[in-house]
């Protein structure tokens, strides 16, 4: 028997905990697991043996996006299958899970060239499968049969409530995205809100929104990294979506500005992905849609808040509402795929079609979270005593 063959039949036998068809690339169907395949994976070559012992998460990913390895049946349903099967080879494989080789130091220009090489694909493209607001981060569904619109709308609204804002007051959003967070908040609660981004092209976006809406007395939007910022502070701080960019070397950096840039008794909001002792930071992820990113623990957090002299207040996950948030963002994306390939291959496209469909996987398998996390400057004892003043005004 082929000596790859061999190598791969073994690998299958313990890899997923759902039924499945494999079919490698001498024609040969071999069936895994009891009862009906939920899945049909078709191996065109086989992938080096080295590549998958190294580094499977790349291998697998690499293999898909070039067509080497395709999949009858949901990408999802694939993926999450390995993050259930606790027993297999890939989720045990200490590379898989803690890829401290993508640990590198996010210095201020090697920020913005991680961020750009995401966020400046175009904003054409996003529009094709964001929501009306092109909010790219986790929505909150209050109810099921929400639209992602409302939910991005629900989130925002939850954001706003959290930090219990009053007119007049200052608020920064590091990593402001499109800029729907603070054009909220000026027109709800006519606070001064200042978005800063390191892309060009959401920048552009955002200030052609400040003017199409009358807001520039209130709202303001500069291209810069969070670390630029000169002699201002501010009563509230909110990052969205953002530390995830941030890196493991400069998380202390992350909070020890917030703590410069906030007002004494000042209060700041994080909204980000969180896993366990580094399970979330993926080397395929890392190396073609999120470069430099690292996925912190909470309790990882929540010692660098305490080492600043940060007062936690409140800590919530919306892992199931990120879950629904990437259903609705994959459905959208294979519903725009023919205006896609107007600009993209389809190497590019089945990378997209990876990205979306694993994170769901990922978010729904518990094997990454989503945490909001209050907490303010020195101790707020003015800050309502329940979550009433979140929850009663929507």
């Amino acid at each position: 028997m082929d000596v790859d063959k061999l190598f791969y039949k073994n690998l299958f036998k313990n890899l997923f905990s759902l039924p499945c068809l494999v079919e490698f690339w001498d024609e040969e169907v071999v069936q895994y697991g009891e009862g009906d395949a939920q899945f049909h994976i078709i191996m065109r070559k086989p992938i080096p043996k080295a590549e998958i012992v190294r580094d499977p998460s790349l291998a697998f990913g690499e293999a898909y996006m070039h067509g080497n390895l395709e999949i009858k049946g949901s990408v999802r349903d694939v993926v999450e299958s390995l993050f259930n099967n606790k027993d297999s080879f890939l989720y045990r494989n200490p590379t898989y899970l803690k890829m401290t080789k993508f640990i590198s130091s996010n210095g201020i220009r090697k920020s913005k060239e991680n961020v750009q090489y995401h966020y400046d694909i175009g904003n054409d493209f996003y529009r094709l499968w964001l929501d009306e607001t092109m909010t790219y981060s986790c929505a909150y569904f209050r109810s099921p049969e929400d639209t992602l619109t409302q939910a991005q709308k629900n989130k925002i609204d939850h954001i706003l409530l959290k930090l219990n804002l009053h007119e007049g007051q200052s608020l920064l959003d590091i990593g402001c995205g499109w800029g729907e967070l603070i054009l909220t908040a000026a027109r709800e609660y006519r606070v001064k809100a200042l978005g800063i981004t390191l892309s060009k092209e959401q920048y552009d976006r955002v200030r052609f929104k400040i003017d199409r809406e009358n807001l520039s007395e209130l709202v303001d939007v500069r291209l810069l990294d969070y670390r630029e910022i000169r002699d201002q502070v501010f009563d509230r701080v909110v990052s969205v979506g953002m530390l995830e960019h941030v890196g493991k070397e400069h998380l202390e950096e992350y909070f020890s500005t917030v703590q410069h840039l906030l007002n004494d008794q000042g209060i700041s909001l994080l909204h980000c992905i969180t896993g366990r002792d580094g399970s979330g930071t993926n080397s395929w992820i890392n190396t073609y849609i999120f470069p430099g990113g690292y996925i912190p623990s909470v309790p990882e957090l929540i010692q660098h808040m305490e080492k600043d002299g940060f007062s936690l207040y409140d800590v919530e996950s919306l892992r199931n509402h990120y879950t629904r948030t990437l259903e609705h963002w994959a459905q959208n994306f294979e519903q725009a795929l023919p205006l896609v390939r107007e600009n993209k291959d389809e190497t590019f496209i089945r990378m997209w079609r990876l990205y979306l469909n694993s994170c769901a996987a990922s978010f729904n398998s518990g094997n990454i979270d989503l945490h909001q996390l209050l907490f303010s400057k020195g101790p707020l004892n003015n800050l309502p005593w329940t979550r009433n003043y979140i929850y009663s005004s929507m």
